[in-house]
């Protein structure tokens, strides 16, 4: 290992590397979350015009790269001086420098959740595989939770990679051994499709989307199966927390849907940190 190498890699300089690189990639996640659901909407629209055998008009050149980002506002192109995660939000007082529309906290929050979830799984981890693997999870995670709450959908763009990678990652047995990933993953989609069958039988209404399914099939996959009950128990209960305070507080209406992704990912990672530890202290209670 070269000197650069074994200076990056030390206890105390890797987290900070991470914070750094983590809030770069947290800035992408922002361009994901905002142009990904705009993405499917336009490739949906074009599937279904190409059934009905239409004709597609042109339409400007839009993925996650292209045009450059500009203020939804005004259409100011932005900078990159203005670019820089969370320092420009704040030197810009959190508005656009042209129009001076007011830009919305969640694009610091994201970059900072990126950041600081890059830099906890350094220090959780140490110097390798595991470190890196856990920050493309939560990165993940973090662009589908945001995406799902603002439109209801966990893009298979996102949840399927992620099932594939978890088990690529534990191939080496990085967070448990292959065959806990595997079954992970088949009881992780089962678990949760069966409860939605139950409730359409039962109600005659969807209980959840497919979306769901495929998350926690991934979160079972880099988990393992032992990790699911903790998973879904404390995914409940956060959503149901959550549902009660929207109710109470904001009046929101019973039959408005409320986003399960933000909840399932929230535990996933918490799973993914501390569910080995939790899961052998609750089984030691019976041993």
């Amino acid at each position: 290992m070269s000197d650069i190498l074994k200076a990056a890699a030390h206890p105390t300089v890797f987290p900070w590397l991470c914070l750094v690189f983590g809030l770069v990639v947290g800035s992408f996640l922002n361009v994901v979350i905002h142009r990904l659901p705009k993405m499917m909407e336009r490739g949906w629209q074009e599937e279904c015009a190409d059934l009905r055998g239409e004709a597609i008009a042109p339409a400007e050149r839009f993925n996650l790269f292209v045009p450059r980002s500009r203020c939804p506002a005004c259409g100011h192109t932005v900078a990159a001086v203005e670019n820089i995660p969370l320092v420009s939000w704040v030197m810009l007082r959190g508005r656009c420098s042209a129009c001076k529309t007011r830009i919305s906290p969640r694009y610091p929050l994201v970059e900072l959740l990126g950041g600081a979830g890059a830099a906890w799984s350094a220090a959780h981890f140490g110097f390798g595989v595991a470190a890196f693997a856990a920050m493309v999870f939560l990165w993940c995670i973090v662009a589908a939770s945001f995406i799902d709450f603002d439109t209801q959908l966990l893009p298979d763009s996102i949840t399927l990679p992620l099932l594939w990678l978890g088990l690529l990652v534990n191939a080496g047995g990085v967070f448990t051994d292959l065959r806990s990933a595997v079954i992970g993953a088949a009881a992780g989609y089962l678990a949760l499709w069966s409860v939605y069958w139950v409730f359409k039988l039962v109600t005659g209404k969807e209980g959840m989307g497919f979306g769901d399914f495929k998350l926690l099939a991934a979160i079972g996959a880099w988990c393992g199966w032992q990790a699911l009950p903790l998973t879904i128990l404390l995914s409940s209960f956060i959503g149901a927390a959550v549902g009660i305070v929207l109710m109470v507080f904001l009046r929101h209406g019973r039959s408005v849907p409320i986003p399960f992704g933000p909840y399932l990912g929230a535990a996933g990672i918490f799973a993914l940190f501390w569910g080995p530890q939790i899961t052998r202290q609750y089984l030691n209670q019976f041993m």
